[in-house]
Protein backbone atom coordinates (compact mmCIF):
# COMPACT_ATOMS: atom_id res chain seq x y z
CA UNK A 1 0.00 0.00 0.00
CA UNK A 2 1.25 3.71 -0.32
CA UNK A 3 2.29 5.75 2.18
CA UNK A 4 -0.31 8.56 3.69
CA UNK A 5 0.46 11.99 2.44
CA UNK A 6 -0.86 14.61 4.40
CA UNK A 7 1.76 17.55 4.89
CA UNK A 8 5.37 17.75 3.89
CA UNK A 9 7.39 19.97 4.28
CA UNK A 10 11.20 19.37 2.70
CA UNK A 11 14.40 20.48 0.60
CA UNK A 12 12.76 20.83 -3.19
CA UNK A 13 15.76 20.13 -6.09
CA UNK A 14 14.69 21.86 -9.18
CA UNK A 15 15.25 19.76 -12.28
CA UNK A 16 14.23 22.09 -15.17
CA UNK A 17 14.88 20.36 -18.44
CA UNK A 18 11.67 19.75 -20.24
CA UNK A 19 10.83 16.31 -21.50
CA UNK A 20 12.69 14.33 -19.33
CA UNK A 21 11.36 10.83 -20.42
CA UNK A 22 10.92 7.66 -18.32
CA UNK A 23 14.21 6.14 -19.87
CA UNK A 24 16.48 9.13 -18.49
CA UNK A 25 14.69 8.85 -14.92
CA UNK A 26 15.48 4.97 -14.89
CA UNK A 27 17.02 2.69 -17.73
CA UNK A 28 15.34 0.16 -18.50
CA UNK A 29 18.25 -2.70 -18.09
CA UNK A 30 17.95 -1.94 -14.29
CA UNK A 31 14.46 -3.34 -14.52
CA UNK A 32 15.66 -6.74 -15.24
CA UNK A 33 16.02 -8.96 -12.80
CA UNK A 34 13.92 -11.06 -10.48
CA UNK A 35 14.63 -8.75 -7.39
CA UNK A 36 14.08 -5.24 -8.32
CA UNK A 37 12.48 -3.60 -5.56
CA UNK A 38 14.24 -1.87 -3.06
CA UNK A 39 17.57 -1.32 -5.37
CA UNK A 40 16.42 0.97 -7.79
CA UNK A 41 17.10 4.13 -5.67
CA UNK A 42 21.05 4.56 -6.54
CA UNK A 43 19.97 3.93 -10.41
CA UNK A 44 17.44 6.83 -10.87
CA UNK A 45 18.37 9.83 -13.09
CA UNK A 46 21.67 7.24 -13.94
CA UNK A 47 22.67 8.80 -16.95
CA UNK A 48 22.89 12.33 -15.09
CA UNK A 49 23.90 11.37 -11.85
CA UNK A 50 27.43 9.06 -12.93
CA UNK A 51 30.13 9.94 -15.13
CA UNK A 52 31.37 7.03 -17.83
CA UNK A 53 33.72 5.90 -15.04
CA UNK A 54 30.57 5.71 -12.53
CA UNK A 55 31.60 8.33 -10.66
CA UNK A 56 29.33 10.86 -9.80
CA UNK A 57 28.65 13.77 -11.69
CA UNK A 58 30.02 16.54 -9.23
CA UNK A 59 27.18 19.17 -11.44
CA UNK A 60 24.45 17.10 -11.19
CA UNK A 61 21.87 18.94 -8.58
CA UNK A 62 20.72 15.77 -6.63
CA UNK A 63 24.68 14.77 -5.83
CA UNK A 64 25.05 18.25 -4.02
CA UNK A 65 24.34 19.04 -0.70
CA UNK A 66 21.56 19.94 0.41
CA UNK A 67 19.57 18.58 -2.62
CA UNK A 68 20.93 14.75 -1.37
CA UNK A 69 18.01 14.93 0.84
CA UNK A 70 15.55 16.33 -1.48
CA UNK A 71 11.42 15.10 -1.32
CA UNK A 72 10.11 17.00 -3.58
CA UNK A 73 11.34 17.68 -7.38
CA UNK A 74 10.93 20.68 -9.30
CA UNK A 75 10.53 19.59 -12.87
CA UNK A 76 10.88 20.99 -16.61
CA UNK A 77 7.46 20.27 -18.80
CA UNK A 78 6.19 16.75 -20.17
CA UNK A 79 8.05 14.98 -17.13
CA UNK A 80 7.68 11.29 -17.12
CA UNK A 81 6.96 11.30 -20.64
CA UNK A 82 7.90 8.41 -22.68
CA UNK A 83 7.10 4.33 -21.77
CA UNK A 84 5.28 3.32 -19.14
CA UNK A 85 7.14 1.73 -17.26
CA UNK A 86 6.02 1.79 -13.56
CA UNK A 87 9.73 1.58 -12.51
CA UNK A 88 10.28 4.98 -12.92
CA UNK A 89 7.66 6.09 -10.22
CA UNK A 90 9.83 3.19 -8.21
CA UNK A 91 13.18 4.37 -8.73
CA UNK A 92 11.68 8.27 -7.57
CA UNK A 93 10.17 6.42 -4.11
CA UNK A 94 13.45 4.76 -3.62
CA UNK A 95 15.37 7.64 -3.82
CA UNK A 96 12.89 9.50 -1.25
CA UNK A 97 10.96 11.27 -3.54
CA UNK A 98 7.62 11.97 -1.93
CA UNK A 99 5.85 14.60 -4.38
CA UNK A 100 7.12 16.25 -8.28
CA UNK A 101 5.71 19.74 -9.03
CA UNK A 102 5.67 20.46 -12.71
CA UNK A 103 3.44 22.34 -15.75
CA UNK A 104 2.87 19.08 -16.80
CA UNK A 105 3.67 15.27 -16.95
CA UNK A 106 3.71 12.28 -18.85
CA UNK A 107 -0.01 10.70 -18.67
CA UNK A 108 0.94 7.11 -17.35
CA UNK A 109 3.58 8.31 -15.50
CA UNK A 110 1.07 10.93 -13.57
CA UNK A 111 -1.26 8.08 -12.85
CA UNK A 112 1.55 5.51 -11.56
CA UNK A 113 2.95 8.14 -8.65
CA UNK A 114 -0.72 8.07 -7.40
CA UNK A 115 -0.76 4.59 -7.05
CA UNK A 116 3.33 4.35 -5.47
CA UNK A 117 1.92 7.31 -3.23
CA UNK A 118 3.97 10.15 -4.98
CA UNK A 119 1.63 13.54 -4.85
CA UNK A 120 2.16 14.95 -8.92
CA UNK A 121 1.22 18.57 -8.28
CA UNK A 122 0.62 20.72 -11.83
CA UNK A 123 0.70 24.32 -11.52
CA UNK A 124 1.51 27.22 -13.73
CA UNK A 125 4.84 27.10 -15.42
CA UNK A 126 5.22 30.78 -13.77
CA UNK A 127 4.56 29.12 -10.52
CA UNK A 128 6.72 26.44 -11.32
CA UNK A 129 10.03 29.00 -12.55
CA UNK A 130 8.68 30.89 -9.13
CA UNK A 131 9.34 27.58 -6.97
CA UNK A 132 12.60 26.84 -8.46
CA UNK A 133 14.27 30.72 -8.57
CA UNK A 134 12.76 30.81 -5.24
CA UNK A 135 14.71 27.81 -3.52
CA UNK A 136 17.60 28.49 -6.01
CA UNK A 137 18.37 31.87 -4.36
CA UNK A 138 18.39 29.43 -1.02
CA UNK A 139 20.92 27.54 -2.28
CA UNK A 140 19.00 24.96 -1.45
CA UNK A 141 18.21 25.59 2.18
CA UNK A 142 14.94 26.68 2.10
CA UNK A 143 11.84 24.45 2.14
CA UNK A 144 8.50 24.28 0.46
CA UNK A 145 5.63 23.40 2.22
CA UNK A 146 3.01 21.39 0.20
CA UNK A 147 -0.50 20.88 2.68
CA UNK A 148 -2.95 18.28 0.39
CA UNK A 149 -5.69 18.53 2.42
CA UNK A 150 -5.86 22.70 1.84
CA UNK A 151 -4.21 21.68 -1.44
CA UNK A 152 -1.62 24.30 -0.99
CA UNK A 153 1.91 24.95 -1.92
CA UNK A 154 3.94 26.81 0.51
CA UNK A 155 7.42 28.74 -1.18
CA UNK A 156 10.81 29.03 0.62
CA UNK A 157 9.80 33.22 0.56
CA UNK A 158 6.29 32.66 2.10
CA UNK A 159 4.35 32.84 -1.16
CA UNK A 160 1.07 30.65 -1.08
CA UNK A 161 -0.22 28.68 -4.18
CA UNK A 162 -3.31 26.87 -4.69
CA UNK A 163 -3.35 23.52 -6.98
CA UNK A 164 -5.79 21.35 -8.28
CA UNK A 165 -6.34 17.56 -7.76
CA UNK A 166 -8.96 14.78 -8.58
CA UNK A 167 -10.70 14.33 -5.47
CA UNK A 168 -10.45 10.72 -5.76
CA UNK A 169 -7.03 10.52 -6.04
CA UNK A 170 -6.63 12.82 -3.27
CA UNK A 171 -8.58 10.40 -1.34
CA UNK A 172 -6.30 7.70 -2.16
CA UNK A 173 -3.23 9.65 -1.29
CA UNK A 174 -4.59 11.21 2.20
CA UNK A 175 -5.42 7.70 3.70
CA UNK A 176 -2.25 5.75 1.39
CA UNK A 177 -5.16 3.61 -0.75
CA UNK A 178 -4.22 2.32 -4.32
CA UNK A 179 -7.54 2.52 -7.12
CA UNK A 180 -8.00 -1.29 -5.58
CA UNK A 181 -8.15 -0.64 -1.94
CA UNK A 182 -10.28 2.45 -2.98
CA UNK A 183 -12.91 0.57 -5.19
CA UNK A 184 -13.22 -2.21 -2.42
CA UNK A 185 -14.10 0.86 0.16
CA UNK A 186 -17.62 0.00 -2.06
CA UNK A 187 -17.27 -3.90 -1.91
CA UNK A 188 -21.31 -3.28 -0.56
CA UNK A 189 -22.07 -1.31 -3.51
CA UNK A 190 -20.55 -3.59 -6.11
CA UNK A 191 -22.22 -6.57 -4.77
CA UNK A 192 -25.50 -5.07 -4.56
CA UNK A 193 -25.25 -3.99 -8.38
CA UNK A 194 -24.47 -7.53 -8.68
CA UNK A 195 -26.98 -9.35 -7.05
CA UNK A 196 -29.65 -6.87 -8.96
CA UNK A 197 -27.97 -7.76 -11.78
CA UNK A 198 -28.09 -11.18 -11.60
CA UNK A 199 -31.97 -10.75 -10.96
CA UNK A 200 -32.43 -8.83 -13.81
CA UNK A 201 -30.34 -10.54 -16.71
CA UNK A 202 -29.77 -13.84 -15.34
CA UNK A 203 -28.76 -15.03 -18.60
CA UNK A 204 -25.30 -12.91 -18.82
CA UNK A 205 -24.27 -14.52 -15.96
CA UNK A 206 -24.86 -18.41 -16.43
CA UNK A 207 -23.31 -17.71 -19.51
CA UNK A 208 -20.23 -16.59 -17.58
CA UNK A 209 -20.50 -19.25 -15.00
CA UNK A 210 -20.80 -22.12 -18.06
CA UNK A 211 -18.08 -20.44 -20.47
CA UNK A 212 -15.77 -20.62 -17.10
CA UNK A 213 -16.68 -24.30 -16.75
CA UNK A 214 -15.96 -24.91 -20.44
CA UNK A 215 -13.79 -27.97 -21.34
Amino acid sequence: MPKPFNTLTAIAAPIMRGNIDTDVIIRIERLVGNSIRGTLGKWAFGALRYLPDGSENPEFILNREPYRQAEILITGPNFGCGSSREGAVWSLQEMGIRAVIGSSFGDIFFANCFQNGILPIIVDKEIVDSLAADVQQTQGAGRISIDLQQQTIISPSGQRHDFAIDPRRREGLLEGLDEVALTLQRDDEIRAFQAADRAERPWIHFATTTAGNAT
